[in-house]
């Protein structure tokens, strides 16, 4: 598999943990739902956390990055409900 493929697999299915883990903390579900708001939360999370200079002092890169989508797919979920 060509390295960019490889990323951008890897990629999505951070989103679709996150989401699955956010939808435990919001309630919701569906795969799609998942995957959506998870792939917009690691977008949102990694702009919030650096904006406010949080860092989550997690050593694994990779759970890192499911922590913060998944903090970023908590505040889409939560935003896109008060819209709605």
């Amino acid at each position: 598999m060509d390295p960019r493929t490889q990323q951008i697999v890897v990629f999505l299915i951070i989103g679709l943990v996150a989401g699955w883990l956010a939808s435990f903390v919001v309630a919701g579900g569906g795969l799609i739902q998942y995957l959506l708001s998870g792939v917009i939360g690691a977008f949102v999370g990694g702009y919030l956390l650096n904006l406010t200079g949080i860092n989550l002092g997690i050593k694994n890169p990779l759970l890192a990055q499911i922590a913060t989508a998944t903090i970023g797919a908590i505040v889409v979920v939560l935003l896109a409900r008060l819209i709605s």
